[in-house]
């Protein structure tokens, strides 16, 4: 498999040098924002690891290769290729032997930082229990990633489509630690607060950094989850928040959409019904976790 990675140059020399590094996803490019927001966010995050001390590692599969780090160019071209897929860990090697494009979610992105030795990831919120999961047996596969590879990942809690009490439930059923950075609960996406508890409160990025770090020496064999709450001034006011929340799974549940396109689905029309203002509150969490993952990779980086 290691033929299949190719590493960016300024990426290839941190981890010679055993520098920090923050590895970031492709969903965004291709999924998760309207273009040419995707890509434009990508850069964004990219800035705001690099002004924070570490290198960035932007991971996508392109002409069967896992790019680990990716030139404006190379996100363009993913951007705008038709059919670019979805991947998570169940598709992964069928789309790189295929020689196809494709965008890595949480679960992917997971896998190939773990692979590159990049322990460090920033995304925006992670994949969990789906709502009536119960009926529909939907269940994402971040949670199976989070469970097998040590990997720590910063994000605003879990996308604010799930069912949080479930989700938080199963992490912990699967050994995850979620360790809270300057909060006591876990995150709901748009909003700072879910009612549920983390594991653990850290106040300081070295607290958090020195139980990553030991989660990691003991050989726990599971991810931590970095719960970083959007900043006060850009979550989502209640109201708006709790209206678009309701139209847009009620939408998905009349239209019937299921799978991994519930997630695309949902963000795109909770966008319609905010006029955009989820597009910001998810712009400005992405910089947060990305910003907080480069001091975190720091902090973990070796000395001397």
């Amino acid at each position: 498999m290691k033929e299949r990675f190719v590493f960016a140059n300024e990426v290839d020399r941190a981890l010679a040098g055993r520098r920090a590094i923050v590895a970031l996803e492709t969903t965004v490019v291709t999924h998760g924002l309207p273009h040419p927001q995707g890509v434009q966010a990508a850069l964004q995050l990219e800035d705001d690891v690099r002004q924070n001390g570490a290198v960035p590692a932007t991971i996508g599969v392109a002409d069967g290769d896992v790019m680990v780090g990716m030139t404006r160019a190379e996100l363009e071209s993913l951007a705008a290729a038709p059919g670019v897929a979805k991947l998570n860990l169940s598709n992964f090697a069928a789309v790189v032997s295929a020689g196809r494009p494709g965008s890595t979610t949480v679960a992917a992105t997971m896998f190939a930082a773990h692979h590159a030795g990049i322990p460090v990831f920033a995304t925006g919120g992670i994949g969990g229990v789906h709502r009536e999961s119960q009926e529909t047996g939907d269940v994402s596969a971040d949670l199976t990633a989070l469970s097998r590879l040590p990997v720590a990942v910063v994000c605003a809690g879990a996308k604010a489509i799930l069912d949080l009490p479930r989700t938080v439930e199963m992490l912990e059923t699967l050994g995850v630690p979620v360790f809270g950075l300057g909060t006591g609960e876990f995150p709901s996406f748009y909003r700072r607060e879910s009612g549920l508890p983390v594991d653990h409160r850290f106040d300081t990025i070295e607290e958090l950094a020195a139980a990553v770090a030991a989660h990691f020496a003991m050989g726990m064999g599971t991810g931590v989850l970095v719960a970083n709450p959007i900043p006060e001034a850009d979550q989502m006011p209640l109201a708006v928040y709790t209206r678009a929340l309701g139209e847009a799974l009620a939408a998905a549940k009349a239209e019937g959409v299921r799978g991994r396109a519930v997630t695309p689905f949902l963000l795109d029309r909770m966008r319609t019904i905010t006029g955009g203002e989820s597009v910001k509150a998810n712009l400005a969490l992405l910089r947060n976790n990305a910003q907080v993952a480069a001091r975190l990779a720091v902090a973990l980086a070796p000395r001397g």
